[in-house]
């Protein structure tokens, strides 16, 4: 398992961890208080998905895709009150000679708009490079979400391209720009 579970990476004005399950009931009302906002962005879920016990099998899952070195996912919480606001995820860790994975998160609405975001990304980058030694991170966006590409972008990321019809939302197949960071663009740079 790369890292250690009590892990836990400081910015100014939030904190980014390992969930845990003590975290489950807080993730469960982020995501039941967000519904209608997430859903927007991501395929459909079933009523199960916002009930705690789909949302402590997710944690467990997590912690077992981190110890395989296959995911990561860290909650963001407010450092002045230890809130979880939101999500970000290391997902799909590839090996040997591609050495990457893709990157996605969500921001609870309330909090969208005050650099919570942008400093998420920027630690994770840095766990990404330094901790794992990945060597690509990749990212997904609707191209209308001007806000997440804006994130991105600040982080070092570049447009490379659009993926056509690339994922399955709410019964429509939507494009997506993909966007791109390797470890080399953060040379030099402090996040």
């Amino acid at each position: 398992m790369k890292g250690d579970n009590t892990m836990k990476c400081e910015g100014n004005a939030i904190y980014i961890r390992f969930l845990e399950d003590q975290d489950v009931k807080a993730v469960t009302e982020l995501q039941l208080r967000n519904q209608t906002f997430f859903d927007q962005y991501v395929s459909t879920r079933t009523s199960e998905f916002y009930t705690i016990k789909y949302q402590a099998q997710l944690i467990q899952d997590n912690v077992l895709q981190r110890e395989r070195d296959e995911k990561y996912t860290f909650g963001i919480f407010v450092k002045d009150t230890d809130m979880l606001i939101g999500s970000i995820t290391l997902s799909e860790v590839l090996r040997g000679p591609l050495q990457n994975c893709f990157i996605g998160y969500y921001l609870d609405l309330e909090h969208n708009g005050k650099g919570f975001m942008t400093e998420a990304v920027a630690l994770v980058l840095r766990y990404a490079f330094d901790i794992l030694h990945l060597h690509r991170i990749e990212a997904g966006v609707m191209p209308h979400n001007k806000g997440s590409i804006r994130v991105l972008e600040k982080a070092g990321f570049q447009k490379e391209g659009i993926a056509r019809k690339n994922v399955n939302i709410k019964g429509n197949w939507e494009d997506h720009q993909v966007l791109a960071i390797i470890s080399e663009d953060l040379e030099g740079r402090s996040l």
